[in-house]
């Protein structure tokens, strides 16, 4: 059964940098497009990026274009996600999800398709 497993949050001053884990064991999720997802207090889960099965189509939010940056290492079944320039606005539980329809070619921003879902990994953002 595919399983997601976040790990890497954490709280960071203003500025700062982390890094996001998200590990899958049965490796299906090599097969699927894969995403990061956001939420904070009181607000809808957000988009963030995803990637595709072959790593050449990725895109970002806005709010996080340019500091923010999705990989995937599918030897180790492992999508990441390295977060620079911190903002306390990116402040959230951050979740890591999979996309089992179509060729997984081609992704969606839209959180109906991600069938798969990790637990989430808290980052806090102090200013």
């Amino acid at each position: 059964q595919l399983q997601l497993v976040e790990s890497g949050g954490g709280s960071v001053q203003a500025g700062g940098s982390l890094r996001l884990s998200c590990a899958d064991s049965s490796y299906r999720s090599n097969n699927y497009c894969m995403a990061w997802f956001r939420q904070a207090p009181g607000k809808d889960r957000e988009w963030v990026a995803y990637i595709n099965i072959y790593g050449s189509r990725i895109e970002y939010a806005r709010s996080v274009e340019g500091r923010f940056s999705i990989s995937r290492d599918n030897a180790k079944s492992t999508v990441y996600l390295q977060m620079n320039s911190l903002k306390p606005e990116d402040t959230a539980m951050y979740y890591c999800a999979a996309d089992p329809s179509g060729s997984g070619a081609v992704c969606t921003d839209s959180v109906r398709y991600y069938e798969f879902w990790g637990q989430g990994t808290q980052v806090t953002v102090s200013s």
